[in-house]
């Protein structure tokens, strides 16, 4: 094995994790949430009406961008791989992702564009997920079919971890408290205006220029095979794709895979996308709040990670992915049933339990480590059994497939907490559908073999 090519792969999991930690996840989230609903009560909706408004908003502009994603991937894919290239579209797609970051600078905390962020948000999420396929796609080249499954729970450890430390940076240098300073007691470096929430908005060109600078050892390490360049035949190319379109019809396993790993990262991610939305409307957190919730998530995630690439060595990718759905469908059940004031309705006391937090805070922070945790080693575990359904030769049009079955419904379950949400008008009853969709994936696994499937 090519230990600094394996390196430069990791480390496309570091550069590009702070976009799913800092923006999707913890801080950006919940900025958004914050102006968002802050601006809808001035146009005159009550407390609650503003948070459902905010997040459905937030949900309808996750699933546009799903739907980008869904119908291109797989047809890039297919055009990568008869090309034999695959470096010029993960640059591609790294312009994408530090253009969308960088915007986000402008969501100003009063008369806020709120569609002009949640656009540029989009174009950032597409530029990481399309740059994910390209990369995901080198890993059957990397080691033994042995080995696999480790390379890709380390890869996810060591993303994780650079979650970790990129949100301790932006929560300890940059990130306002309701005071003014950082957690570490400093104004926000650079003469960041704490008033304007400079410091938290710094969280966009900060995800963008971290991006940068870590994805050098990537562009210097890694590389295409030599003369794997061939002409690009786009007609060829989708006539190789529909035709491994249409052997799903007899490939049990593989079909079965891509529907309930569709269905299983679609929720997953919705957990992600939403989860800073709920603690920031739902318990009312603050973003530095929410920011060393993160760290608590991203640190239970990398470690987790870790030793589902062990785990995902010893006992294969399928019973990983089957205890993380369990913990991540309990995850869903709590939230639906807690608020600020009432866990499954038993009223909790008005007093803090440590720390200044009371016991919905608390049991948060464990929803937060498990989702980080399982939702790490689920798609660590996912990476896995994907190769394990493909070849080297075909692998960028095989994880193309495999994004569109992440992207192809990448709109339902955002979409259905948002109607959901509007239905109801309650936050917490809009996240009932992802238990639903978390089972459905589950009991799909039945039909998966665990030693998967081969190109024919």
């Amino acid at each position: 094995m090519n230990r600094k090519r394996i390196w430069g792969w990791w480390f496309f999991d570091w550069a590009s994790q702070p976009f799913h930690t800092l923006l999707l996840t913890f801080i950006f989230s919940i900025y958004f949430a914050e102006v968002a609903r802050r601006h809808f009560v001035s146009l005159g909706d009550s407390a609650g009406l503003a948070g459902a408004n905010a997040q459905a908003l937030w949900g309808y502009g996750l699933s546009a961008a799903g739907v980008v994603i869904a119908l291109l991937a797989p047809v890039l894919g297919a055009i990568a791989d008869s090309s034999g290239r695959r470096m010029p579209w993960v640059w591609l797609f790294s312009a994408l992702y530090v253009v969308g970051s960088a915007g986000l600078w402008f969501l100003m905390p009063t008369q806020p564009a709120l569609i002009q962020a949640v656009v540029l948000f989009g174009i950032g999420l597409i530029g990481v997920e399309f740059a994910t396929i390209f990369t995901n796609a080198m890993l059957p080249s990397l080691a033994p079919r042995s080995e696999i499954g480790r390379l890709s729970g380390s890869g996810f450890a060591f993303g994780y971890l650079g979650g970790v430390v990129s949100l301790a940076v932006m929560l300890a240098l940059f990130a306002e408290t309701p005071g003014g300073r950082t957690l570490a007691g400093i104004p926000p470096l650079f003469g960041l205006d704490p008033a304007l929430r400079e410091g938290t908005r710094f969280v966009g060109p900060f995800t963008a220029i971290w991006y940068i600078i870590f994805m050098l050892p990537f562009f210097l390490w890694v590389r295409d095979p030599r003369g794997a360049a061939r002409p690009i035949r786009v007609r060829a190319a989708l006539r190789d794709l529909w035709a491994l379109v249409r052997s799903l019809g007899h490939r049990d396993s593989l079909r079965n895979w891509l529907i309930s790993s569709m269905l299983s990262r679609d929720a997953l991610n919705a957990l992600y996308g939403f989860g800073g939305v709920y603690a920031g409307t739902v318990l009312g957190w603050p973003v530095f709040l929410a920011g060393i919730f993160g760290v608590v998530s991203a640190i239970s995630a990398a470690a987790i990670s870790w030793l589902g690439g062990r785990a995902d060595r010893r006992f294969g990718p399928r019973r990983v992915i089957v205890l993380c759905i369990l913990a991540l469908t309990a995850v869903c059940t709590i939230l639906v049933g807690m608020d600020r004031d009432a866990i499954f309705g038993i009223a909790v006391p008005a007093q803090p339990v440590v720390a200044g937090l009371r016991l919905p805070d608390l049991v948060f922070f464990v929803c937060g480590a498990v989702i980080g945790g399982a939702g790490g080693a689920l798609q660590a575990a996912s990476r896995t059994m994907m190769v394990r359904h493909t070849t080297p030769e075909r692998a960028t049009e095989g994880f193309g497939l495999y994004a569109l079955s992440g992207k192809a419904t990448a709109f339902l379950a955002p979409f259905l907490i948002a109607v959901t949400t509007d239905l109801s008008g309650s936050q917490r009853i809009g996240f009932l559908p992802l238990i639903v969709i978390f089972l459905v994936a589950l009991v799909l696994l039945r039909w998966v073999n665990p030693e998967g499937e081969s190109y024919p």
